[in-house]
C-alpha cells in the first residue's frame, strides 16, 4: 500500500498515487506555525490555509471577508511549521476572478508565501478557464464543489447540495470538467456520499470529502470544529477528536488514523440524497 509516512514531503504526484492505491489521505486546516507542527508531527497529509479562517480566526460570519494578504499571512505561518505536509492555500473571494487576478494571487501565494497547491471553488466556464490557465503555468490547483462557502449568498446559506436529479448532474458535469481542466484534487462539501461515491469512481484525480460521506479519496475538517472549538451549531459532518483524547495532538493522531481506517466519517456525520 502506498503511503506518504516518511521524512520526506508530500507532493502533488503523491496524491494521484495514494488514489491509486487505496490509501486515503487525510487533510486538515491549518492558521499558525505552532499547530501546523503538530499537523505535521501526526503524520497529517495536506495542512490547508483555508479562508474559513474568516469564522474561525477573525470572527466573521463568512469567508467572504478575507483577503489574499490574510491567506498569505497564515500560509507564512504554516510553511515554517510544516516539512511533511503539503501546504494547500485557499485563493479567496475575488481573488482569481479574471486571470490577471488570479496570476496575481498565485505569486504571493506560492512565491511570497510558500505554499504548495491552491484551491479555488467552483466549476463554471469561467473558473474552468481559470484552472486551465494557472496549470498551464505550473500552478497546481485543487477544485471545490457541492457547497462553496465563497457563494453563500447566491446559495442563501449553507446547504446541502447535490439532492435534486438536475443538481447532481450538474455537479458531477462539474467534477469531470475541472479534472479535464486540469485540477489535481477535488474538495466535495455537503453532498450526499451516493454522488460523492460516483464522483471519485468516475475522475482520475483524488476527491477530498468533508461532508461527503466515506467514499472520497480523503477527508478534510477545519481544525477549530474537529477540536470541539467553534462557536454556534456543529454541523452534522464534525466530529470532537479532542474529546477523550488529552491533547491536541493526540486528538490530530485520532483524526488522522480514523480517516485511513475509513472510521471516520460514519453515517451519522454523511448526508442522504
Amino acid at each position: 500500500m502506498y503511503t506518504t509516512q516518511s521524512q520526506r514531503p508530500v507532493t502533488v504526484p503523491d496524491l494521484q498515487r495514494m488514489k491509486k492505491a487505496g490509501t486515503p489521505i487525510v487533510v486538515l486546516t491549518a492558521y499558525d506555525a505552532s499547530s501546523a507542527a503538530l499537523l505535521d508531527a501526526a503524520g497529517i497529509d495536506i495542512a490547508l490555509v483555508g479562508d474559513s479562517l474568516g469564522m474561525v480566526i477573525q470572527g466573521a460570519r463568512s469567508t467572504l471577508s478575507v483577503t489574499v494578504d490574510d491567506i498569505a499571512y497564515h500560509t507564512r505561518a504554516v510553511r515554517a511549521g510544516v516539512k511533511h505536509a503539503l501546504l494547500l492555500a485557499d485563493l479567496p473571494f475575488l481573488s482569481y476572478a479574471t486571470r490577471k487576478h488570479a496570476l496575481r494571487s498565485a505569486e504571493t501565494l506560492i512565491g511570497a508565501a510558500g505554499a504548495d497547491m491552491l484551491k479555488l471553488e467552483g466549476g463554471d466556464p469561467s473558473v474552468l478557464d481559470i484552472i486551465e490557465f494557472l496549470t498551464q503555468r505550473d500552478v497546481p490547483v485543487c477544485a471545490h464543489l457541492g457547497l462553496t462557502p465563497q457563494s453563500v449568498l447566491r446559495l442563501g446559506g449553507y446547504k446541502v447540495q447535490g439532492r435534486e436529479d438536475a443538481a447532481h448532474a450538474a455537479i458531477v458535469a462539474q467534477a469531470h470538467a475541472v479534472a479535464a481542466a486540469g485540477a489535481a484534487a477535488l474538495v466535495l462539501e455537503c453532498v450526499p456520499s451516493e454522488l460523492a461515491r460516483e464522483i471519485t469512481a468516475a475522475i482520475d484525480i483524488p476527491t477530498i470529502g468533508i461532508g461527503a460521506g466515506v467514499h472520497c479519496d480523503g477527508q478534510v475538517l477545519v481544525m477549530h470544529d474537529m477540536l470541539g472549538m467553534a462557536s454556534g451549531r456543529r454541523p452534522r459532518f464534525v466530529k470532537d477528536f479532542l474529546a477523550g483524547s488529552g491533547s491536541v495532538q493526540a486528538a490530530f493522531e485520532a483524526y488522522a488514523r480514523a480517516v485511513r481506517e475509513r472510521s471516520f466519517p460514519g453515517e451519522e456525520h454523511s448526508y442522504a440524497g
